[in-house]
């Protein structure tokens, strides 16, 4: 039987693209969005395989026909969007990070948006040449926690869906922050426990998010910058996490942790990719697929779980943002 899947890659200077065919072949979709952007978040409803959100350097753009067109909302939301999270219980409210760095958050499935008031630096930290943008927001799922990430400007967290923010970093080996996950423990009690990706170690916190740990993983990976930080929907127990040599890097390669990062896997990926594993994709349809992509444009299908791999024929020039839906 044909694989219908979709498959959909967000990339700087070249919009987003789709697949039809499981990722084997891509054709452009970005009609009714800009022709040359930068997609830097793509978010997909779990429910409705059509309905995808695509976060670009000029606002918020919405599908409801898996990507044949776009239309755009919210124009309070004129700004670089970096990333992009819905609330696992309604799925209508929205939070989106973006570059001046600020948190968005919208009740109304992203037609319109409120600024929340959580503090966030005008410069980086240390003095980088960058202007600070909130890469990641999760949204805890048993809470009314909120969390983002800043680059490079550490940790905010909100402890009552957004009205209050609270600034943390103490113990952070960098307070540029990449990716965060929230995982439960598969021992004992359960507990929540935090992992944040840097541009030198992975860092966990017990205490939701007070206090962090490096956890030294240039001891388990041949290089401590890291990225993508994911918890499949399948396993709420199991972290991958995507590592590379550097911003892009020319090397890299993914890992995961079944226990908050006391042991970790290297997944066997046909190659040391070319550059830094920058996405990794899951969907609620099927646990054994996943998708991976370097920042520079290489992409990895896994069809069971991954255990093994293989390279798609297509690259793109660079990859910021990867998601999959169910074929229809």
């Amino acid at each position: 039987m044909a694989d219908s899947t979709r498959v959909y890659v967000g990339t700087v200077g070249q919009s987003l693209w789709r697949s039809r065919d499981g990722g084997l072949t891509f054709a452009r979709a970005s009609a009714g969005a800009p022709m040359e952007g930068d997609v830097r978040a793509l978010l997909v409803h779990p429910d409705d395989p059509n309905c995808l959100h695509l976060g670009t350097e000029t606002g918020l753009f919405v599908s409801r026909d898996g990507a044949d067109r776009w239309e755009r909302l919210g124009s309070s939301l004129d700004r670089q969007i970096w990333s992009l999270a819905r609330d696992p219980r309604n799925p209508d409210h929205l939070l989106a990070g973006t570059c001046p760095a600020a948190i968005y958050r919208s009740e109304d499935d992203g037609r319109t948006w409120e600024r929340l008031n959580a503090p966030m630096p005008d410069r980086c930290v240390n003095g980088a040449p960058l202007t600070p943008r909130v890469t990641c927001v999760l949204i805890d799922p048993d809470a009314s926690t909120i969390y983002a990430g800043i680059e490079i400007g550490g940790l905010r967290r909100s402890r009552d869906g957004g009205r209050t923010w609270d600034e943390l970093g103490e113990g952070l080996s960098s307070p540029d922050i990449h990716g965060l996950a929230s995982v439960r423990q598969r021992r004992g009690t359960g507990k929540r426990v935090l992992l944040a990706t840097t541009n030198n170690d992975v860092n966990r916190s017990a205490d939701d998010g007070e206090t962090w740990a490096p956890l030294h993983v240039s001891r388990e990976f041949p290089w401590p910058y890291t990225r993508a930080c994911v918890v499949s929907p399948h396993d709420p127990h199991t972290v991958w996490i995507g590592a590379g040599n550097g911003p892009p890097g020319n090397q890299g390669a993914l890992y995961r942790t079944p226990d908050a990062g006391e042991t970790w896997e290297r997944l066997g990926l046909p190659q040391i990719t070319n550059s830094t594993v920058w996405n990794i994709a899951f969907h609620p349809a099927d646990p054994n697929r996943v998708y991976a992509s370097s920042i520079s444009g290489q992409l990895y299908r896994s069809l069971d779980g991954g255990d093994s791999w293989s390279k798609l024929p297509r690259e793109f020039g660079e990859v910021r943002a990867l998601a999959w839906t169910p074929g229809g």
